[in-house]
């Protein structure tokens, strides 16, 4: 309110210099000013708290033309009473004792309708950075919103590979202990080592490439024991940086999947997996015999890691599956910058 009152006092001394110029009655030039805004006050308020919120924002054009020239034509009709009065009542109806602006028909309109104007510019932008800002606030709630969601199917999408993996492990030591082989005590800290990750690391958004391998290795001895002599399987790693950084248990679901469901051909599982770095990208490939009377269902492994992949690298990743007669292949190329 006090700001209000200051600008139109404002108003008022900018009206009462403008008019009196050329003109030594002070008093008549301020009683004309005085007259002068109730208009301009009305004409403005009319446009800033109806004309503007109502119509032209909402985009009801047509509306705002409408009743813009309706507020027009009355502010334009007291503007000419205005001038009336200061011909009748201040000059005694003497035409050239008017203040020689206040004769000018055209330069008190403008000058009435320019204070509307300027209001109105800085009304329209008032609008425009209050929507502006709400914008932002609405789209940041969005994204968190995204966000958690992104958080929720990661964690649904790890609870689902968890379980799988785990049912499979120890499905494997199992049978040992049923043998009652001395394999099993091996078997037993490789899992503790393989939960270890699982329980401390996975959580984690991103662990060294290195720490992920360590742990495919054990995975793949533990397949060993279980497979025995039915097993060809090879790892080779290539230029492994140090820094290299990757998605906690992104890798090991392939490489089970390739287990579970690879095909004995000639009495041998054979896989082949392959791992190597560059700056810019991890390059990984596993391929394994199959039948495609086996490989018709993959289970949920390779479905959960293309949702995981797409939450985690999206955009970032290149996942290549080629399901042939006698042979499974997976390339995935992830970016690391």
């Amino acid at each position: 309110m006090f700001l209000h009152i200051l600008f139109w006092c404002t108003v008022l001394l900018f009206f009462t210099y403008f008019f009196g110029s050329g003109s030594d009655n002070f008093n008549n030039t301020l009683l004309f000013s005085l007259f002068l805004m109730p208009v301009t006050i009305a004409t403005t308020y009319v446009s800033i708290y109806k004309l503007i919120p109502e119509y032209l924002v909402t985009k009801r054009y047509w509306q705002f033309g409408l009743y813009s020239l309706y507020t027009l034509i009355i502010s334009g009709y007291l503007i000419m009473v205005s001038i009336f009065f200061s011909l009748i009542y201040l000059a005694n109806f003497e035409y050239t004792d008017m203040n020689p602006i206040t004769r000018n028909i055209l330069l008190v309109t403008t000058s009435v309708y320019l204070v509307v104007i300027v209001v109105s510019a800085f009304k329209l932008l008032k609008l425009n950075l209050i929507q502006a800002e709400n914008t932002k606030k609405l789209e940041t709630k969005i994204l968190d919103t995204q966000l958690k969601l992104k958080e929720q199917e990661l964690n649904y999408l790890k609870m689902q590979i968890h379980p799988h993996f785990l049912f499979n492990t120890l499905n494997t030591m199992y049978g040992f202990a049923l043998k009652k082989a001395d394999e099993t005590p091996e078997m037993i800290l490789k899992l503790s080592n393989l939960l270890d990750y699982l329980l401390y690391q996975v959580d984690k958004p991103f662990v060294l490439l290195t720490e992920e391998i360590n742990h495919i290795i054990d995975y793949i001895e533990l397949e060993k024991l279980r497979f025995n002599n039915t097993l060809d399987v090879t790892f080779h790693t290539e230029n492994i940086l140090e820094s290299a950084q990757i998605a906690p248990m992104l890798l090991l679901p392939f490489i089970e999947n390739s287990f579970k469901h690879g095909h004995i051909k000639d009495g041998v599982l054979t896989i082949k997996i392959d791992l190597s770095c560059t700056e810019e990208h991890i390059v990984f490939s596993i391929e394994n015999t199959s039948s495609k009377s086996v490989t018709s269902d993959n289970g949920i492994g390779l479905e959960n890691m293309q949702k995981r992949l797409d939450l985690l690298y999206k955009n970032k990743y290149e996942l290549n599956i080629d399901d042939s007669k006698n042979l499974f292949k997976v390339n995935l190329t992830l970016s690391t910058k």
